[in-house]
């Protein structure tokens, strides 16, 4: 890594925790932790079979969040490339230099608003439709969450690495009690008995695709919905509503671009990872996918998968509406209305 890079790298390092400073403890107790484990993992170069020094660990949680704490209200520093200062958040102009190369940046604001950074290795580039896919590889930077994916203007960024270290999370989640359920099905697809670093690999190559479908299916929701909906979201207070539009914005979501594709490339390993990876409001929204699921499970037929993706992209389009027009009327109780339409319509 030449100095300019190495310096680059450190800036967005920098600016990583400075949102984590601000955003880390929102996440429950146990993820929370177990997030910092890998985040430790990652910075310390251990791989996922090794075992870690507790001792260590501890002591590297209490000096991070002691640095955290002093970064509050510090402001994001400027990322400089061939002597241009750029701001964080103009990722377009950083790429413009980084891409060429071969390194990826990006600036960008997630849920609820968190800033998330990462700086990474290009590894594939392409061009879909009128978007640019950028999927990327070994990272230099990045913060506690690294979502593995995301969209920013024109731009999808999948991150490999990020996806693998999540897949490798719902492995050890997975671990702790060891249902029989969806996840254990989609693991059994795999050798992580004998080989966990090759069973990661061919996990995480099969499911980039599925991954990007989702961010696709965003992205095609985004222009059925509108910037108004980005516009409820920012006035809703922190509410069970606001989980619920978000839900069903995902499924949305999922029946524009993410069942199709599980459909139709029949893709095994994925569709049991999808239905396993479904937060518990999401399944609780949409309980007849279960029985979809079930029904493919009896008898390996994928028609019940179609009709509810016929079904379901209606569905969701509809109630999404719905919540932006009782949203439009404003009324005093406007986010409870929401709350209660969508749990009334679930699927």
């Amino acid at each position: 890594m030449n100095s300019q890079l190495q310096t680059i790298s450190e800036t967005v390092q920098a600016n990583c925790h400075i949102a984590d400073a601000a955003f880390a403890t929102d996440f429950t107790l146990c993820v929370y932790l177990m997030k910092m484990r890998e985040f430790y993992r990652w910075e310390m170069g251990y791989g996922f079979t090794d075992g870690l020094p507790q001792s260590d660990v501890g002591h590297w949680l209490r000096q991070r969040e002691e640095l955290w704490e002093s970064l509050e209200d510090t402001d994001y520093t400027p990322i400089t490339v061939d002597n241009k200062s750029f701001d964080p958040f103009h990722t377009a102009d950083i790429n413009q230099r980084l891409i060429p190369q071969g390194y990826v940046y990006s600036g960008g604001l997630g849920y609820r608003t968190k800033p998330h950074f990462f700086l990474a290795e290009l590894e594939s580039q392409r061009t879909e439709d009128d978007f640019n896919i950028l999927i990327t590889g070994k990272e230099m930077a990045r913060d506690l969450s690294s979502p593995p994916a995301m969209t920013l203007g024109k731009t999808i960024f999948i991150r490999r690495e990020s996806l693998r270290r999540l897949l490798w999370e719902k492995v050890e989640q997975w671990n702790w009690n060891k249902p029989d359920n969806p996840m254990a099905r989609a693991l059994a697809m795999y050798d992580f008995n004998h080989d966990v670093d090759r069973s990661l690999d061919k996990m995480t190559e099969n499911e980039l695709t599925a991954v990007l479908m989702h961010e696709t299916g965003e992205v095609m929701a985004g222009k059925l919905l509108g910037e108004e909906w980005e516009a409820m979201l920012v006035e809703l207070p922190r509410s069970k509503a606001e989980f619920l539009l978000r839900a069903t914005r995902d499924h949305l979501a999922d029946a524009l671009a993410t069942l199709p594709y599980l459909v139709e490339s029949d893709n095994e390993a994925s569709i049991h990872f999808y239905l396993g990876n479904l937060n518990n409001l999401r399944k609780d929204l949409f309980p007849s996918l279960k029985t979809v699921y079930q029904n493919w499970l009896d008898s390996r037929s994928l028609k019940p998968f179609k009709e509810i993706i016929e079904v379901s992209h209606d569905h969701w389009l509809t109630v999404a509406n719905q919540a932006l027009t009782i949203f439009r009327q404003h009324d005093p109780d406007w986010v409870k209305q929401i709350d209660t339409m969508i749990e009334a319509n679930r699927l």
